[in-house]
């Protein structure tokens, strides 16, 4: 009964998205115009492998330079987390972001109300297999092999320092990616940064000790619908095998890792930070304790 409560908790959630998909998109606008030219410094759109895309190039940095994917959540878009985005970039990763088919706030043209809509019910995660939004993996690897083959981007790109972060279900996206679904695992990735990721499917299935990167979880305590997915015993992060961490933030729900809630962006950048200079640049730095984070567990 609490699993299932739970399940159409997060439904609920990512559902809203779904029927408020208007407000949802003039919010983002919205947040966007306000941030100003501040907001959008360094990124730039394009199109690639068909895809409409967006991306952040280190401007002090020596090239090549690692390179961070990022997949957004249901009905959000690549430029959900410009302020992760531009902190990475800023710190010498090459950054790029894709709209996914379901994107809402993202500029790829109209798509039909079908394309906005779950393809299987959240609540159901456990029947959920490697065919749920293989789209979603498949833009990933068409991308990264489009950026290869680019002459723009392939002198840039430290190809043997490549990561994938994602939200929601783009977290879900790149979990499947480093092994959560073997049919979908991507060859060259050295880590993962799921941000409050739609973990259920795995963790049902019992396929997250597959996965053979480095992980960071991240959730918050108002990330009711995810965060319980991950911390229960046998959950998200007790299936992912070592080295792994998770970092749960005061007050952040399901939205945190948005530009439309500030409460921690600045932890959030952090502790990503801290994550991806570890394992791809192999900085020695201590793990952060800050205040503000009411969780952290590393293994």
């Amino acid at each position: 009964m609490r699993r299932q409560f739970l399940a159409l908790l997060l439904a609920l959630t990512l559902a809203a998205t779904v029927a408020s998909a208007e407000g949802l998109r003039d919010r983002l606008k919205t947040r966007m115009q306000q941030a100003g030219q501040s907001r959008t410094e360094g990124m730039t759109r394009g199109h690639l492998a068909g895809l409409s895309i967006v991306y952040w190039l280190p401007e002090d940095t020596a090239y090549p330079a690692p390179l961070v994917l990022f997949s957004h959540g249901m009905n959000g878009c690549k430029t959900q987390s410009v302020f992760l985005m531009k902190a990475l970039a800023q710190h010498g990763y090459v950054v790029v972001a894709p709209d996914h088919r379901d994107a809402l706030c993202g500029d790829g043209g109209e798509r039909s109300r079908s394309a906005h809509l779950p393809e299987e019910k959240f609540p159901d995660y456990a029947a959920w297999t490697d065919r749920t939004y293989r789209d979603r993996m498949e833009d990933i690897k068409n991308l990264y092999g489009a950026l290869k083959s680019e002459k723009d981007f392939t002198p840039r790109i430290d190809w043997n320092r490549v990561a994938l972060s994602g939200h929601s279900l783009g977290g879900y996206t790149v979990l499947g990616m480093a092994g959560g679904w073997e049919s979908w695992k991507m060859p060259g990735v050295k880590a993962v940064l799921a941000l409050s990721p739609f973990a259920g499917p795995f963790v049902a299935h019992k396929t997250l000790p597959n996965v053979d990167v480095p992980v960071m979880y991240q959730s918050g305590t108002r990330d009711l619908g995810v965060l319980p997915s991950l911390k229960k015993k046998g959950g998200g992060f007790d299936q992912t095998p070592s080295p792994a961490w998770f970092v749960i933030f005061d007050k952040v729900g399901h939205f945190g890792f948005t530009d439309l809630q500030k409460t921690a962006q600045q932890r959030i950048i952090d502790y990503s930070l801290w994550f991806l200079d570890h394992t791809l640049k192999g900085s020695d730095a201590p793990l952060p304790k800050e205040s503000g984070v009411t969780a952290l567990q590393e293994k």
